[in-house]
């Protein structure tokens, strides 16, 4: 009995000794396993399990650690620099032309100021136009050559037209306007513009006559230049049928644009223009009517009509000056509002720069 007590007492003590427990980790590894979540379904070992922080796989780096570089790919939608074309490729802008009138304008006022001088500024003026529009740069070069030469080739016939001209109804005697009285009656000087017209209808029977101008009375607006002028016609045998009446217009630049309309829609027959004023008046007729003649022309043609003749009342007043005829040719390029003011001597002819 004393025996079995023995065994087993020394069986107890063995056993004791194998169930010694670990030695205690240090404070700050107590810390970090006393926070981590335990482990399920991991099965108990005679040693004590320590769980630790896995390891990540990018390491912290230190307060003075670089982090590596990476191969970044490029993207694949990104043209690469030769896909983009040179700055050469794109057009530099170009300034929009001018419009023809300031262009006519220039050039005329210039002409006015600076005659002859002026000539090298005209063909400066001219490439411009070209530039933009040749047909337009064509005919008001040879309107510029006609005007230079104005005084020269036309040559004022005194009171009626001269021989030689055609007698029939291709001929058409244009007899230009002059302001009314107040009361709607013709002036003395109109009534002398009238005669010489007269004259020249005796002389060539067959030609029509075309009498332009319009209401300039202030206190009969009904009457007209034209009114009047084909009535007082009439009077003196004239037949009725010959005569063609144009009232709408107040310039002689109207004179030229709205005959020429009515001869060229209602009397295609006719071919030739004599043109009928004062003697002072009677070029710058001229020049309009051969101008607007011009511009209705298309390039390559022959002009629908001719100015092959005049007649003027003798006057005692010199013929209209250079202002003025650059106004009437602004005019027709369509400024009335500087050519009211060349007519009217308000116009600035110092608007563009001297000429060296």
């Amino acid at each position: 009995m004393k025996r079995a007590i023995c065994w087993l007492l020394t069986g107890l003590t063995a056993l004791s000794l194998c169930c010694v427990p670990a030695v205690p980790a240090p404070p700050e590894q107590a810390e970090a396993t006393a926070e981590a979540p335990s482990v399920t379904g991991v099965p108990r070992t005679s040693e004590p399990v320590i769980l630790t922080p896995a390891p990540t796989d990018t390491p912290t780096p230190g307060p003075t650690a670089t982090p590596e570089p990476t191969d970044t790919p490029a993207p694949t939608d990104t043209p690469a620099p030769t896909d983009t074309p040179a700055p050469t490729d794109t057009p530099a802008p170009t300034a929009e032309p001018r419009p023809l009138v300031e262009i006519v304008e220039e050039m005329a006022v210039y002409y006015a100021r600076d005659g002859e001088k002026a000539n090298g500024k005209t063909a400066e003026l001219l490439e411009e136009m070209a530039a933009a529009d040749p047909a337009a740069a064509r005919k008001w070069a040879e309107i510029m050559d006609r005007w230079r030469t104005l005084d020269e080739r036309i040559q004022v016939n005194r009171s009626v037209l001269p021989d030689g001209l055609p007698n029939t109804n291709e001929l058409c005697i244009v007899v230009l306007g002059y302001s009314l009285n107040a009361n709607g009656t013709m002036k003395n000087h109109l009534k002398s513009r009238l005669k010489a017209a007269l004259k020249s209808a005796k002389k060539y029977p067959h030609a029509y006559v075309l009498c332009t101008g319009g209401g300039t009375a202030s206190r009969k607006h009904t009457a007209t230049e034209a009114g009047q002028m084909s009535a007082w016609l009439k009077k003196q045998g004239v037949k009725k049928q010959r005569i063609i009446v144009e009232k709408q217009s107040h310039t002689t630049a109207q004179n030229a644009r709205y005959s020429l309309d009515i001869l060229m829609k209602d009397h295609p027959e006719v071919r030739y223009i004599a043109v009928v004023s004062g003697d002072y008046h009677v070029r710058v007729g001229v020049l309009l009517f051969e101008a607007e003649l011009l511009l209705r022309t298309e390039p390559g043609a022959e002009p629908p009509l001719t100015v092959i003749s005049n007649a003027g009342c003798k006057t005692s007043q010199k013929d209209l000056s250079e202002q003025y005829r650059a106004g009437g040719l602004i005019e027709l390029a369509g400024n009335g509002k500087a050519a009211q003011q060349l007519y009217n001597n308000r116009y600035d002819m110092k608007k563009y720069p001297p000429l060296p």
